[in-house]
C-alpha cells in the first residue's frame, strides 16, 4: 500500500477549504483518510494563517514512506521556512472610457447634398 499526504477538498462552490490528510494513493480525492494532519483555507486574508499543520505527525508519516503531493510539499516547505510572502495589493482601478458623443458631421451631410444638387442645376 502506497501512502500519500494530499489535500481533501471540503467547503463549497466559490469557498474552498482543504484538509491535509494521509491517504492511500488509490483512493478517491474525498475518500476516507487514514489520518488528518492539517488544514488549508485559501480564503483567509493573512497568508501565514492559511495553513495549519501537525508537523510531528507529518514527519512521522514521511519517515515511514509517505510521499507528499506537489502542493502539500510546497505548503510543508513554507511552514518549515516560515516564508509565506505578503499579500499583493489590489490592482489599481482603471477609469471607464468616455461615452461616444454624437458626431457633428452627421448634421452637415444633408447640407453638402443640397450644395451638390445646386451645383448640378447651375451646370445645366
Amino acid at each position: 500500500m502506497s501512502v500519500r499526504i494530499r489535500m481533501k477538498m471540503t467547503g463549497r462552490k466559490h469557498q474552498p477549504f482543504f484538509r491535509i490528510c494521509i491517504i492511500d494513493r488509490q483512493k478517491a480525492r474525498d475518500g476516507l483518510p487514514i489520518e488528518e494532519v492539517g488544514t488549508y483555507d485559501p480564503m483567509v486574508k493573512v497568508k501565514s494563517e492559511r495553513v495549519k499543520l501537525n508537523m510531528e505527525r507529518i514527519d512521522y508519516w514521511m519517515s515511514v514512506g509517505a510521499l507528499p503531493s506537489e502542493r502539500v510539499a510546497t505548503l510543508i516547505k513554507k511552514v518549515k521556512l516560515n516564508r509565506f510572502g505578503t499579500a499583493k495589493p489590489a490592482a489599481a482601478r482603471v477609469a471607464p472610457k468616455p461615452l461616444p458623443t454624437p458626431e457633428a458631421p452627421a448634421e452637415e451631410a444633408p447640407a453638402e447634398a443640397g450644395e451638390a444638387s445646386e451645383a448640378s442645376e447651375s451646370a445645366s
